[in-house]
């Protein structure tokens, strides 16, 4: 694992060698074991560019010879790469029939060959996660290219006489590359989703890459495009043929994933699809293997004797820590450091803390992420097909529920059905895709427009904020159902949201995380998978849990969804209370003027009284607010 960063000077200006240095410096963390820089010797004599590659490398394979920015044989074409390609060696061996030498063990140099033997298409041929920039000077083009479920994150901005991309927002800020100016559409959809859906960033004119898009520039153009989605063709098969598919495909996902020269650890929370991770790993033979898991100090909010079940059962070296309201004040300074841009998911808290309790023992390890997504697990699908049947009661009827719900003293447990009910009836009128975003996120349109200061309210209107959902809606265009769901909760809440909280909370900590549930031939059998078959009545993961039973306890196997719910509406009221209100009540801070602070007094009256929980609205403020301090 690794960062990389660069500069292309597409006017003929030299190489600033200490611009270079300071990405390099930003980088450190993303890949603490060496670091190296390219620049080239001259200008292009058919771009007329200067070009200066950075790389911070994680030692993972091939721990001696991997060193980058790599060049092929003669020099020509160099790349910097951070990821792993698991499929590297039968891609190595395919190569090697076709004549090409390699000097050599990394997966590094096999995607440069693959460049050099396939072009632009060697993407099709790569498995694995990975974010790569290929500076090619016998074509004088330069070319990015992001995995294909975004597991791991690129940046650029363009401009007319320069090209910056880094594997972080905040490398690229704090090497003074871009400028620190809000784009205020974004910060509507941060309000939104609680997070910024790709290609936007929060900075004006600064990109993400999309997952699975290629970015191609030479001197003529410059050309963004994908190269692959996930495709839902439902393909019919019994039961029991779908149960061994499960079983065979991620048994070899896992084998995949655990192909590394250093110690591999398992991330578990106790859930369904981390036990499955670990289960897989001790059958492949892999019986050393270290476990990590946290929980919360408060009655009800904890998962740890579930992991500590499937510890025992697959007799790891377990490691646990238990969070409190006041570690978790203790370490927001350094949650906000390392975060690169807003993200309001507070489950950021517990992945930065378990990060760093794996990252003392291990190098590498494995997550469940990405089950609930492809196997139907979350229970926003089983609140939508409740809406299916309550939107046909009559309108009246519906009104006096919405009524009665909301009439209801409000509940500060995530887990109560009270906060179930609230929660359920803001989104149930609205069309299902727009619902499910609802259900997951943070601010409705109109409630965005009374929160941002007049000036900006009227800047953004006729922004509704769910822009990004229009955008998919033809992709999903002849799907029906649930896996209309399925698909945005795939392209947004999990590409744009959970793993780049995984990758900064645990990139920290210079810890890399690998997601076999993501492999490419999980994915896309998923994607076959008929709906019934994940949700069957109000069963989640219904046929996961099917195809786990011969190898998972029962008490794991039965269990609902949980996650990492933080008692986040009663830390606000009591132990997070003076910091909350000192931060949005301030006209000072950085970003303060894009909110209107009699409807923040508002908020913070009703939710600290009791009155309601805005623990949803009071969060991303904060979360804003307190990024800007850090990196404006």
């Amino acid at each position: 694992m690794c960062g990389i960063g660069g500069i292309i000077n597409l006017d003929g200006a030299k190489i600033d060698h200490e611009s270079l240095k300071k990405i390099e410096k930003a980088l450190w963390l993303r890949g603490p074991d060496e670091g190296g820089i390219y620049i080239s010797p001259s200008t292009h004599p058919m771009t007329g560019w200067n070009v200066g590659l950075v790389n911070r490398r994680l030692s993972i394979i091939d721990l001696h010879r991997g060193s980058q920015p790599m060049s092929n044989a003669d020099g020509s074409v160099w790349i910097v790469y951070n990821g792993e390609i698991y499929n590297f060696q039968t891609l190595r061996q395919d190569l090697k029939c076709k004549g090409r030498q390699f000097r050599t063990h990394s997966d590094t140099e096999v995607v440069l060959q693959a460049y050099e033997e396939h072009g632009t298409d060697c993407v099709n041929f790569l498995e694995g996660m990975f974010a790569f920039a290929i500076w090619d000077a016998t074509k004088g083009r330069l070319f990015l290219a992001r995995d294909k479920m975004g597991i791991k994150p690129l940046y650029y901005l363009e401009m007319p006489n320069r090209f910056v991309f880094a594997s972080e927002l905040k490398v690229l800020l704090q090497a003074g590359l871009v400028e620190w100016q809000i784009d205020i559409n974004a910060l509507m959809e941060f309000l939104t989703f609680e997070f910024i859906p790709a290609p936007k960033t929060i900075l004006t004119g600064v990109k993400k890459l999309p997952p699975g898009y290629r970015l191609v520039i030479d001197g003529k153009s410059s050309r963004c495009e994908r190269y692959w989605t996930p495709v839902f063709e439902i393909k019919n098969r019994r039961e029991d043929e779908w149960i061994e598919i499960i079983q065979n495909t991620l048994l070899e996902a896992t084998r995949s994933h655990l192909v590394s020269d250093v110690p591999i650890g398992v991330l578990l929370s106790g859930g369904m699809d981390s036990s499955s991770i670990l289960v897989l790993a001790h059958k492949l033979g892999h019986r050393q293997i270290k476990t990590f898991s946290l929980g919360f100090d408060e009655k009800g909010m904890s998962e740890l004797e579930f992991a500590r079940v499937m510890a025992q059962e697959c007799g790891t070296e377990h490691h646990e820590m238990v969070v409190s309201a006041q570690t978790m004040q203790d370490m927001l300074p350094d949650l906000w450091r390392h975060m690169d841009e807003p993200l309001a998911d507070a489950s950021a808290i517990p992945t930065f803390l378990v990060s760093k309790l794996a990252s003392n023992e291990v190098k590498v390890v494995l997550s469940g992420d990405g089950g609930d997504e492809l196997f139907g697990g979350y229970k926003t699908y089983q609140a939508y097909k409740i809406a299916r049947w309550y939107n046909r009661m009559p309108r009246s009827m519906r009104k006096l529920a919405a009524i009665g719900v909301n009439h209801i003293p409000s509940s500060s447990d995530q887990q109560s059905l009270i906060f179930k009910l609230k929660k359920f009836i803001r989104g149930v009128e609205f069309e299902p895709e727009f619902a499910n975003t609802i259900w997951w996120g943070a601010y409705l349109p109109e409630e965005s427009k009374q929160l941002l200061s007049e000036d900006i309210s009227h800047a953004v209107d006729g922004h509704t904020g769910y822009e990004p959902i229009d955008l998919y809606l033809k992709d999903i265009d002849g799907m029906d159902g649930l896996n209309r769901i399925f698909y945005l909760d795939l392209k947004l809440y999990l590409q744009d949201n959970l793993l780049v909280k995984v990758d900064r909370m645990s990139m920290a900590h210079s810890l890399e995380v690998r997601v076999p549930f993501l492999d490419t031939k999980v994915v896309e059998m998923a994607c076959q998978l008929p709906e019934n078959f994940k949700i069957k009545g109000m069963k989640t993961k219904y046929i996961l849990r099917r195809a786990m039973a011969p190898i998972l306890p029962e008490i794991i196997r039965k269990r609902g969804k949980q996650g990492f719910d933080l008692p986040l509406g009663r830390w606000l009221r009591n132990d997070l209370k003076e910091t909350i209100e000192d931060t949005l009540l301030s006209k000072n801070l950085r970003g303060a003027e894009f909110f209107n602070k009699v409807y923040i007094k508002d908020l913070l009256r009703e939710h600290m009284s009791g009155q309601k929980n805005h623990r949803q609205l009071i969060w991303p403020i904060f979360v804003f607010l307190s990024w800007c301090q850090m990196h404006a």
